[in-house]
């Protein structure tokens, strides 16, 4: 493998990881919607700009949730 296809490889990895990590961000953003209604702007703005790993925890959060503070806490 040449230097550019290592590059190309890793830079097509790293979008990927990227794009997962939004579309899971969004998802979250749409199953706090459906359970709790419309969010306020700076709670999707948290979740969009936060690590993903902070969203994969809340995700698993809204299954025993009974307000969008208990996501957070």
């Amino acid at each position: 493998m040449t230097t550019a296809e290592r590059l190309r490889a890793e830079g097509e990895a790293r979008g990927e990881a990227r794009g997962e990590a939004r579309g899971r961000a969004e998802a979250l953003i749409e199953l706090l919607t459906v359970k709790f209604g419309a969010l306020p702007t700076s709670t999707v703005q948290t979740i969009r700009n936060s690590d993903p790993d902070h969203v994969r925890t809340w995700t698993a959060r809204v299954l025993d949730a009974t307000t969008v503070d208990q996501i957070f806490a």
